[in-house]
Formats: C-alpha cells, structure tokens, sequence
C-alpha cells in the first residue's frame, strides 16, 4: 500500500468514527498542496464538551485499532476545541462556538474540501 492509500484510508476510518458519534458538519480539506504542516485537515463539530471527548476517544480507538497510533491530542481537558495530530492528517473537534470562532475553513481556503470522501484516493 503505497503512503498516499494509506494516508486515505486514514481519513476514511477517521470519518466514520466521526459520524459514528453523530458529529455534525464534518468538512476535509486536503491540504497537501499549500502545506507542509500535512496533508489534510479534518474538522467536526460536536453540540457539547461531553460529545467533544466522546468523538476525540471513539476516533483515536477506531484509527488505534486500523493501526494508526495518535501522535498527540491537545486541548481534551478544556474540550472546546481538541487537536488530534495523526502526522500528515491533522483532527479538529470543536463546539460550534469556537468553530465559528476560528473559523479554519477560511484560514486553509487554499486547500481542497472534499465533498465525496468514497471517491477521495
């Protein structure tokens, strides 16, 4: 499986925990192209902190048991924005208010939404 199959099916997997615990407004964007940080962002927003540790947890399960170890969360404790950093996928779970805040889908306008995650490769 060559880097960028797996980089995908990394996202895939990420995705369906995400949905899998009923977040709401998940956006990808790949990245690759105007970064270097990674090569796609996903972002999720969830209704309250208690649903915001509950898709950080169900997601770094899911990707821990497809055999992608989390390199570092951020921000569990307060759980208004956490930042799962899995090397060239980096997750965003936040609540909508600090969603709207930062407002990452605008600073990475550069970058690519992708709108089909089952066509992404």
């Amino acid at each position: 499986m060559s880097e960028r199959e797996n980089i995908v099916r990394l996202v895939k997997t990420a995705v369906k925990a995400l949905e899998e615990k009923k977040a709401s407004d998940i956006t990808v964007i790949d990245i690759s192209g105007v970064s270097t940080v990674a090569d796609f962002f996903i972002i999720a927003s969830a209704e309250n902190i208690r649903q915001t540790a509950a898709l950080c947890d169900n997601t770094e399960e899911a990707l821990y048991k497809a055999g992608f170890p989390c390199r570092q969360v951020e921000g569990k404790a307060a759980a208004n924005w956490i930042l799962m950093d899995y090397n060239d996928v980096i997750i965003h779970i936040f609540d909508k208010e600090n969603r709207a805040f930062y407002d990452i889908e605008r600073v990475w306008r550069d970058g690519k939404t992708i709108t089909d995650i089952e066509a992404l490769s």
